[in-house]
């Protein structure tokens, strides 16, 4: 009789080979790990500039920099890991003939995997701040940790979603796609909430995202403010989608299988 205990250690091996997989397919050119730190530093670069152009100084007491860096790395945070899970399941489906390989392993790998990543570009990021002179004092280091754990949830559950979509219908990757572009013009990346009139706010709240771009610059500056965001509101939409994913996995993964 196999023991929980047992069957922990085999899942603890299987996502660990797993891991090592997704890491050597997805850093197998030159750049390596590299790409995944020059790519945000160059875009984050590229928009400051733009946008100094067209605004120059701080945005509500938050560096300009500094700022974009916030909005982007949570945009990217969201895309990268959305895309990267909702292939998981099809990217890893010849390994399914095996009995311990199973799909919430190879969704809660790309997760991680992308989890790290972006842990690792984030602390570069900061480590660059410090060297070129624009170092900082967060003001709420536990709500900043704790907005990019709900985000990466979040990011995971809805990769769910469309990764269990996708296996029904293969058309949800173009709605996917269709969908995540416009994210970098309603997510305030390039402007804060505070620079549109309040009329037009629930035309933008609707948008997780929003929410959580909004409070982690005021949990990194606490002149930013609060206004028009809410945290209950990040709990409520993660702990639904969160729901509604592992739902929509009970319910469908041996079909998922013989797809």
């Amino acid at each position: 009789m196999v023991t929980f205990k047992a069957q922990l250690y085999a899942w603890r091996s299987v996502i660990f080979a797993l891991f090592l997989r997704e890491l050597q397919s997805k850093f197998n050119d030159k750049f390596g790990l590299g790409w995944a730190f020059l790519e945000p530093f160059v875009f984050i670069f590229a928009l400051s500039f733009f946008r100094s152009i067209l605004r120059p100084g701080d945005v509500h007491s938050i560096p300009l920099f500094i700022f974009m860096m916030i909005g982007l790395m949570g945009l990217q945070s969201l895309t990268s890991c959305l895309n990267s899970v909702s292939t998981s399941i099809k990217r890893n489906k010849p390994l399914y003939a095996f009995r311990q390989v199973q799909p919430i392993s190879a969704i809660l790998t790309a997760g991680f995997l992308e989890f790290s990543i972006k842990v690792i570009v984030v602390a570069l990021l900061a480590l660059a701040l410090y060297l070129i002179g624009e170092g900082f004092a967060i003001h709420d280091p536990l709500l900043l940790i704790s907005l990019f754990a709900l985000l990466w949830i979040f990011s995971i559950s809805l990769g769910l979603i469309f990764a269990i979509a996708a296996a029904f219908v293969p058309e949800v990757n173009k709605i996917k796609a269709l969908l995540t572009r416009p994210l970098i013009f309603i997510s305030c990346v390039f402007f804060s909430l505070q620079d549109l009139p309040e009329k037009f706010w629930p035309y933008l709240t609707w948008n997780p995202l929003v929410h959580f771009n909004e409070l982690a610059r005021y949990a990194c500056f606490e002149s930013y403010g609060v206004k028009g965001v809410s945290y209950i509101f990040i709990i409520e939409v993660t702990i639904a989608t969160v729901f509604l994913s592992l739902a929509m996995y009970h319910i469908t993964w041996k079909r998922v299988l013989s797809r």
